[in-house]
Formats: C-alpha cells, structure tokens, sequence
C-alpha cells in the first residue's frame, strides 16, 4: 500500500508538473497578464486534465454510459495533445535560443553606421522668435533621448515565445488529427504467410483472420464494429479469430455496439478469447454475450479444424485474478504432438508456455504496436514481441497492432490493422 501510494504521488507530481510547463510555454510566455486570452488558457489546463481523469475513471466507478460518452472525447483526446505538444516544446527549447539570436543580428543590422552622429556636429534647435539672433545647438543626445531596450527585448521574447509555442501547437493538433482520422477510417488489412512444418498438405494456403484489441467503448462505437466485419468479410477468411479486448464496458452498454460480430462469415467459424480488458468489464458475461453472436469462446480449450490442425485458446492472464487464468495442460494437454498447433493468447508473455506445449504458431494482441510513438520502447519493455513475425524456439509468434485503440482514439507510429495469416505447408 505504501509502495502504491508512492508511485501515485510520484505519477501525480510528474503530470503536474507536464501540466504546468505546457501553460508556462503555452499560455503565460504568449498572452498579456490579465488579459482574456490568458485567462481561458489557465482554465483549458486546469479543467481539461479533470476530463482525463474522468475519462480513465468514469467506467469503473459506475458512471451512466452517457457520462462516459460525454467526457471520453475531451478527456482522452487531451491526453493524447499533451503527449505531443510536450515532445514538441521540449525540441522548440533548442530552436528558441537560436531565433533569438537571429533576431537580434537582424536588428542590429537594420539600424545603419550612418545613423549615429557624431558629438560633434552640432544639431540645430529651434528657439523663439523672439530671439532671432540667437545661435543655439544642441548635441544628439539632447536632440534625441535614447530608446529604451527593454520593451524591445520583451517584445523579441514574445515574438519568440509565439512562433515556437503556436507551432508546436500546430504539429501537436496535426499528428493528433491524422493519428484519429486513421482510427476512426477503421483498420487495414494486411497479409502474412506462415509455414509451418507439421501443417498437412490439405491445409496449405489456409487463411485465418487475425483481429485483437478492437476496444468498443464510449468512443468506439457500433460502426467501428461494423467496419471491422465489413473489412473481415470482404477476405472470405477459413477461419476467424478475434484474440481479446473487445470490449471496454458491459454488456449492457456496449451490447449493441457488438452485434455487427453476429455477421461475421468464415468456412470454419469464430473463435474468442479473452484479453485483460475483459476481466475489467466482466468476462463471463462477455463470453456468454459472444457466444449469442455466433462466436466460439476457447476457454483454456481446443479444437480439431477439419483441414488438419488443432486451435487451441486459453484465458488471459489477467483472469488468474478471478481463478481463471491460462491453463495450457487443459487446452494442449493429451494431443497428438504430430499435428500442427495455433494457439490464441491475448497476451504475447506467454509464448514461452506456448513453446513448452508445443505450440507451431501463437496468435496475439495486446500492446497495440504500441498506439502512440514512443510508447513502442515502453511497449517492447513488458513484451518479447510487439508487432509482427518472430520465432521462438520451435514456436512462431505473431503479434497484431489490434484494430482499435484504448484510451485516446489516436495512433501514431502503430496503424491498427486485421491480418490474414496465411498458413503454409512444408510439404506442398
């Protein structure tokens, strides 16, 4: 507990502290005190982290759907923005020194040698006319008193302060805009070929589609589901796997969100497991809800596909929670080890059970390729593999981006994708 309360404290300090630096480089360094630009500024920093924390909080704490809906947009959205606009002005910190000092060469430049005239030269001053005899001069400096160089400096500042932090601003909105409109277009698919060398021939060229972390929920809605199977059906896919995180809600919220999955079409069939998010959301009923679309769950069991192969599911890892975690002894247990296996696991951590058990090819979502770039490097620190193709031991893993997002319906660096895993047969 006191270990969980430090780490909150820790997280807390460090947000504050994103926060206040963004308001500094964002709203105090490019307004005027007290006028009303500042002012709306101060109070986008102070209630848009609020949403977020709504957004992330709202689903577990109970809150009507419609709550959910209303603050997800904002509020995962901005922490997406955030993300952005800070990598953005920690790169301006190196570009502002040196626009600085190029205005101030252009400055300098601009005022001519000629201008300044000697102490010398005596200036002429009017004087009444009463005196009209009278010869009076003046020096420069009398004649003319020296502008002042402050308020040349603090505007400089400004100028500086607005270039850098209006277009750090821009390429925060623009990476954010195209990481959702890629989102929101739904996913791509995409093709890979796996041989394998126990597959029988009969099964060479046997296509699976591979779908994970699709993520309905108070952002995503039913026609992402419905693109989903739309993008599905158009393959004329063997067989269907959607490989956990479907969900981000209850059944009674997301329900109808998920029903376009009743149309999915396959030769052998849909196949489900559950993911981490599902055990947020409440997993029996899920599974007893995809069980009425049509789909299969594998629960720590397997199947024998008529083309020649078994596919096997377990539970994710996050279940050991509720007593129902993986458990590869059920699910690979008493098989014939001569026959080609595909296993769906939400989760790639645990592919080293799955080459124990003799696994040819494991199936996998979960880290979203990472979602937002640099999250990938975090991505690849919590797993052995986080987008594509590797091999372990004598056991393939494929990882999928997923076909949704969590949290901010954005991705960068990461598209989400569906993929047709083609099997191959070493003796065709």
């Amino acid at each position: 507990m006191v270990a969980f309360l430090l780490v909150l404290v820790v997280v807390l300090a460090v947000l504050g502290g994103v926060h206040w630096y963004v308001w500094r480089r964002l709203v105090r360094d490019v307004t005027v005190a007290g006028g009303l630009p500042r002012r709306l500024g101060t109070v986008a920093v102070v209630a848009l982290p609020l949403l977020s924390l709504a957004a992330l909080t709202s689903s577990r704490a109970g809150a009507p759907f419609w709550f959910q809906q209303v603050v997800a947009w904002p509020g995962f959205l901005w922490l997406a923005l955030l993300l952005y606009v800070t990598l953005a002005l920690v790169v301006g910190e190196a570009v502002r020194p040196v626009l600085r000092a190029r205005l101030e060469r252009r400055a300098k430049a601009a005022v001519p040698a000629e201008v300044a005239a000697p102490a010398s030269v005596p200036v002429p001053v009017s004087v009444p006319d009463s005196v009209p005899d009278a010869v009076t001069t003046a020096s420069p400096a009398e004649a003319a008193p020296p502008a002042a160089e402050a308020p040349v400096d603090v505007s400089r500042r400004l100028f500086v302060s607005r270039v850098v932090g209006g277009s750090a601003a821009a390429v925060a909105l623009g990476t954010v805009g195209y990481g959702a409109y890629g989102v929101l277009r739904g996913p791509r698919v995409k093709r890979v070929t796996v041989p394998l060398a126990k597959l029988s021939r009969a099964a060479h060229g046997y296509r699976i589609a591979v779908v994970s972390d699709i993520h309905l929920g108070p952002i995503l809605g039913r026609a992402h589901s419905q693109r989903i199977v739309d993008a599905i059906n158009s393959t004329q896919p063997d067989l269907i796997a959607i490989v956990g995180d479907l969900v981000d809600g209850t059944v009674e919220n997301l329900g109808p969100a998920a029903e376009p999955l009743a149309r999915l079409r396959a030769r052998h069939g849909s196949f489900f497991v559950t993911g981490n998010h599902e055990y947020f959301s409440g997993a029996d009923a899920w599974v007893d809800h995809v069980r009425e679309l049509g789909l299969r769950p594998l629960r720590n069991e397997r199947v024998e596909i008529a083309a020649g192969f078994d596919l096997a599911g377990v539970d994710d890892v996050a279940g050991e929670s509720e007593g129902r975690g993986p458990d590869f002894g059920r699910a690979l247990g008493d098989r014939d080890r001569a026959r080609a296996a595909v296993l769906l696991a939400h989760q790639p951590i645990v592919i080293h059970d799955a080459v124990r058990n003799g696994v040819d090819l494991q199936l996998s979502g979960h880290t979203h390729g990472g979602q937002l770039w640099p999250g990938n490097y975090l991505a690849e620190l919590a797993n052995p593999t986080v987008a594509g193709l590797e091999q372990y031991g004598d056991t393939q893993l494929y990882v999928s981006r997923g076909a949704g997002a969590w949290g901010p319906p954005v991705r960068v660096g990461a598209p989400s994708d569906i993929t047709i895993v083609e099997l191959a047969s070493k003796q065709a």
